[in-house]
C-alpha cells in the first residue's frame, strides 16, 4: 500500500508578472529541484512543494524601472503583503525586481525573501569564480544604483555586454515573441560569442527561455566554450531546500 502520510513542508510563494512566463518557469524548475532533492523516495503528488503564486501585470513596468519606480513598488509591496499571509518563503520571478530587496525586508513580513542576488553570490563564492559575465535588463547590467547585483562586483570581476540596449531589446522580444523566435536565438547566440568570460550568468528570467545548445567560437557544437548559469534554476534549488526545511 502506498504511503499517504503528508510530510511537514514549508510553504513557498512566487511573485510574478514580469513576465508571467518567468513565474511558470520558476515554478517548473522548483518542481524539478524538489524531486531531485527528495530522490528515490519521491512519491509524486504528495511530495510536491506547497506553492502559492501571485501574478501582477503591473510588475511588467520593471523593464523601465527608473521611470515607473513608485508604481512598481506599490504593486510589488501590495502583492508581497498578500503572499506573505500564506507562505514561509517567497521569491520574485524577476531579477530586476530584486532591486527592492532592502525595502521588502524592511516591511518585516512573516515570509522570508529568497533573493536572486544572494544565491548568485553564494554560487560564485562556492565555485571560486574569478570572472563572470552578467546578462540582464539594462538596469541590471549597468551595475548602478538600480541594479540588484551591485554587491556582486565586490566578490568577482563582472563583464557586462558592450551594447546593453541590444540585450534589453532581446529581452523585450522574448516577452513578445517567445524565446524560440529565430531572430531572438540568432542575436542571443551572437551576443554570447562576443563575451570574454567563460561563465555567463543569465540574470533575467526571460533569457533561460531562449534555447541554447552550446556556444563555441569555432562553431563546434561538441565543444562549448561558455558555462551558462541559469539564475532562475539556482533560486529554484534554494526554494526546494527551504521547502524541505533544510
Amino acid at each position: 500500500m502506498q504511503d499517504t502520510e503528508l510530510r511537514q513542508r514549508n510553504v513557498i510563494g512566487i511573485l510574478t508578472g514580469s513576465g508571467p512566463d518567468a513565474g511558470l518557469d520558476l515554478w517548473n524548475k522548483l518542481l524539478i529541484a524538489n524531486k531531485a532533492r527528495i530522490g528515490p523516495g519521491y512519491r509524486g503528488d504528495l511530495d510536491a512543494p506547497h506553492v502559492h503564486l501571485i501574478s501582477q501585470p503591473a510588475l511588467g513596468l520593471s523593464m523601465e524601472l527608473e521611470t515607473h519606480d513608485q508604481q512598481v513598488w506599490e504593486a510589488l509591496a501590495d502583492s508581497a503583503h498578500k503572499l506573505a499571509e500564506h507562505v514561509d518563503y517567497y521569491a520574485i520571478a524577476c531579477n530586476t525586481l530584486n532591486y527592492y530587496q532592502p525595502q521588502l525586508e524592511a516591511l518585516t513580513l512573516n515570509a522570508q525573501l529568497v533573493s536572486f542576488s544572494d544565491v548568485v553570490i553564494d554560487r560564485v563564492r562556492r565555485d571560486g569564480l574569478s570572472k563572470v559575465a552578467l546578462l540582464g535588463a539594462k538596469s541590471v547590467t549597468d551595475m548602478g544604483d538600480w541594479s540588484p547585483y551591485r554587491a556582486l562586483a565586490e566578490v568577482v570581476e563582472v563583464e557586462v555586454p558592450a551594447d546593453p540596449h541590444l540585450l534589453h531589446q532581446i529581452i523585450y522580444d522574448v516577452k513578445a515573441h517567445g524565446g524560440d523566435d529565430p531572430s531572438v536565438v540568432q542575436r542571443f547566440h551572437a551576443l554570447l560569442e562576443s563575451l570574454s568570460a567563460d561563465t555567463v550568468l543569465l540574470a533575467c528570467t526571460e533569457l533561460p527561455l531562449i534555447p541554447v545548445r552550446t556556444v563555441s567560437s569555432s562553431g563546434n557544437d561538441a565543444a562549448p566554450a561558455k558555462t551558462l548559469i541559469d539564475v532562475t534554476e539556482l533560486v529554484a534549488e534554494e526554494l526546494a531546500r527551504k521547502s524541505c526545511g533544510v
